[in-house]
């Protein structure tokens, strides 16, 4: 299982940038704005594939031992 590697203010910001894409796509926008699901996802359980690809991490949290 992957461990949470999105911190807060990443959370955040994935939520508001995914939530403000949906509802572009929503309101007649491109069809290409349902991206906007992708960082809400990924904001919602705070985990990324692709930082978890890249060895990063923005979470604060405390690693396992």
């Amino acid at each position: 299982m992957l461990q949470k590697n999105v911190g807060t203010m990443d959370r955040v910001a994935r939520a508001v940038i995914g939530l403000a894409l949906i509802v572009w796509a929503i309101a007649g926008g491109p069809w290409w704005a349902w991206i906007g699901v992708i960082p809400l996802v990924t904001a919602g359980f705070a985990i990324c594939p692709l930082y978890a690809a890249l060895g990063m991490s923005t979470s604060h949290a405390a690693p396992q031992s």
